[in-house]
């Protein structure tokens, strides 16, 4: 028995060290002793028609500025349309839309009278579509002056079939969680454009704003709640690739409030275990680039709190074998409390980095777990609330 508790242990901890820390450190060793392409060229004159879709649920907040940094671009003004879609707002969004397509003609505006949720918007919307390049973006996602021409502009290989932005985080704030996510969006971003320039498997873009050609768009199942992993993975799965391009940036504001960005990770955990079932075929050795990524950067993940729980009871049992494992159990406990002296520390105004990392990283995997469980209960719907804005 303590042989297998052993053997357990020590393959859950590698199993997390593996995804976090190794994965990682092979693609930029990877990336250190291949030569990686240069940046990609410009369109030349040359720009594909540009389809921008947007689905907004009570965004009045940011709306306006969304649309005119949209119009704000280099991009040729008649080489783009807008089209958006207001999935039964209930505030001033639909009338700010229809102000604004008085002084944007390309905008196409379509007024849902019933709540059916993001992804079942973009897929009504897309049927509408005349680009050739569909761009899915959300409404607090600012465009800068070259971010259709950036993200358009890796289209020119044919075998790129996706295309992903550069987040650019805003409003950042030391007494919530925005250093922390900040942080792990940076790390994100920088595995993902090792995946796309190693091999052009990237594991799913930052949903704000991405970019896929129209041909390779397939409606997102009426009960998916991420979209945007849904899609890189058909492109993945149809033989073309899905790309980073660190220069098509956009900017957002970065999540602060711990209790509303736990609730946004249940539901992408939720969907990364729907996207998990159905794309489990893309494991194979058949195509190893992409299984190595998919298992290490996202499956070995997910099954994060898995790991964990199964670390923490072999731990347990090891404790009674050796005073070395009483010492690991005693501080993966402490770990374990750290998120309520933390939440404590922030009673008292006093904000300590590294206690906020631990309480983002067992909070996310406390969000998989949740997400894991919902999942297995069965997903009826893939509408929910969005982000605050302006936190």
């Amino acid at each position: 028995m303590i042989f297998a508790a052993n053997i357990l242990f020590w393959a859950c901890v590698i199993a997390v060290f593996h995804s976090y820390v190794l994965f990682p450190a092979i693609l930029r060793l990877a990336g250190a002793f291949r030569r990686l392409p240069g940046d990609y060229p410009g369109n030349a004159g040359t720009e594909p028609m540009v389809s921008i879709l947007l689905s907004a649920y009570n965004e009045e907040d940011v709306i306006e500025e969304k649309i005119r940094s949209v119009f704000n671009t280099h991009y040729p003004a008649t080489r783009f349309e807008i089209l958006i879609g207001s999935d039964h707002s209930t505030d001033r969004t639909p009338e700010i839309i229809e102000h604004l397509t008085k002084e944007f003609p390309a905008i196409r505006f379509f007024n849902f009278t019933l709540r059916q949720g993001k992804p079942n918007v973009i897929n009504k919307l897309v049927t509408e579509t005349r680009g050739e390049i569909l761009i899915l973006t959300d409404a607090n996602v600012i465009f800068d002056k070259n971010t259709l021409t950036r993200i358009t502009a890796p289209f020119g290989d044919s075998i790129i079939g996706l295309v992903d932005t550069q987040m650019i985080n805003l409003g950042m704030r030391r007494e919530g969680i925005s250093f922390q996510e900040k942080a792990y969006i940076s790390r994100e971003v920088q595995i993902k454009y090792l995946e796309s320039r190693l091999w052009g498997v990237m594991m799913g873009p930052f949903g704000g704003c991405f970019a896929i050609r129209r041909e390779l768009f397939e409606p997102v199942p009426a009960n998916f709640l991420v979209d945007d992993f849904f899609l890189n993975m058909k492109v993945l799965e149809s033989g073309y690739k899905a790309v980073n391009n660190p220069a098509a940036r956009v900017y957002e504001d970065v999540s602060n409030d711990l209790s509303i960005e736990f609730k946004r990770k249940i539901r992408i955990a939720t969907g990364n275990f729907q996207n998990l079932k159905r794309f489990k075929k893309l494991l194979s050795p058949a195509k190893p680039a992409l299984a190595f990524c998919f298992f290490s950067h996202k499956v070995i993940r997910w099954m994060g709190p898995v790991f964990l729980l199964l670390a923490l009871l072999a731990l347990s049992f090891l404790a009674f074998s050796s005073v070395f494992y009483q010492v690991l159990l005693f501080a993966y406990i402490v770990v374990l409390l750290v998120p309520a002296l933390d939440y404590l520390l922030k009673k008292l105004n006093l904000h300590f980095k590294i206690f906020r990392f631990i309480t983002h990283f067992l909070g996310m995997n406390l969000a998989l777990s949740i997400g894991m469980v919902r999942y297995l209960k069965g997903v009826k719907t893939n509408v929910w609330q969005p982000t605050k804005r302006h936190q």
